[in-house]
């Protein structure tokens, strides 16, 4: 009878070991996230891969998150698909990721219109030194176009998401 127990457990686990592994892998295994989506009205994020959701935040936003980023100063979170391109770790705020805004047609749009697109916008923790009120602070939208989560979280983010990831942001 143990045998049979010991045959039995070690087929399943032989048989089903890759689809076990495939999910572990999804969630630590950076170079496995192929899109970051973010739905600026339910101030969530979600990491995807294979269309399929892996991790969700909760997000601040923009002061003025609703509509898209037009120019420096607007405290709008621009919306469309960028480049999460590098990393910053020495700045005002807890690790971070840039964002690729402006793209061309962001520059081209600010052009004709005779104002400064903005830029620097990021994926960031807590501004430094105020980590401990991250869950308070996500309760609201205080930065200044970023997307901001708790430093606990960017490292995750970090940890998962490669730069060159695609983030697509919605209203």
């Amino acid at each position: 009878m143990k045998f049979i127990h010991f045959f039995l457990a070690t087929f399943l686990t032989l048989c089903y070991w890759p689809f076990f592994t495939a999910s572990a892998n999804a969630i630590n295994n950076d170079t496995l996230i192929d899109l970051v989506k973010v739905d600026k009205s339910e101030r969530k994020m979600y990491l995807l891969y294979q269309d399929k959701v892996i991790k969700e935040y909760s997000i601040a936003l923009g002061d003025k998150p609703e509509g898209h980023k037009q120019q420096e100063g607007d405290e709008k979170t621009p919306e469309g698909s960028y480049t999460l391109d590098y990393i910053k770790e020495d700045s005002a705020y807890y690790r971070s990721m840039h964002i690729s805004y402006p793209s061309q047609l962001d520059r081209d749009k600010a052009d004709k219109l005779g104002i400064d697109p903005g830029g620097y916008i990021m994926v960031h923790g807590q501004k430094n030194m105020s980590g401990e009120l991250s869950a308070f602070k996500k309760k609201y939208d205080w930065t200044d176009g970023c997307i901001a989560i708790s430093n606990d979280e960017m490292d995750e983010f970090i940890a998962l998401v490669s730069t060159g990831t695609p983030i697509h942001i919605q209203w």
